[in-house]
């Protein structure tokens, strides 16, 4: 297991730089890691996206489908791919402390 470190921010995180704990998530945390998927500013619609996955994830367990993100949320998938460009898997998980989708988000 690795260690992730920025600024006062350090957490566990698995060979692909996803948090281990999740629950020690924090919006210094997800600034932190946004760095990690080259978003250097968390804008409110990055925070929407975040804030959406992490009460999906917090209520079922598992990352939402990417249909389902897009809906709720109110973007398209390219609008997803412009805040987070690594994807809304890799990168928008990432930066809401969710551990690695095992399938599509």
């Amino acid at each position: 297991m690795a260690t992730f470190t920025q600024g006062s921010v350090s957490i566990e995180v698995d060979e692909d730089g996803f948090m281990q704990e999740p629950e020690r998530w924090n919006e210094d945390v997800a600034a932190a890691l946004g760095t990690t998927e080259g978003v250097n500013e968390l804008t409110e619609n990055h925070w929407k996206v975040v804030n959406y996955l992490r009460e999906y994830y917090l209520q079922f367990g598992v990352a939402p489908m990417i249909r389902k993100l897009c809906k709720q949320t109110g973007f398209q998938l390219k609008e997803i791919y412009e805040l987070f460009p690594s994807g809304p898997a890799k990168g928008a998980c990432k930066v809401a402390g969710l551990p690695k989708p095992t399938g599509c988000v």
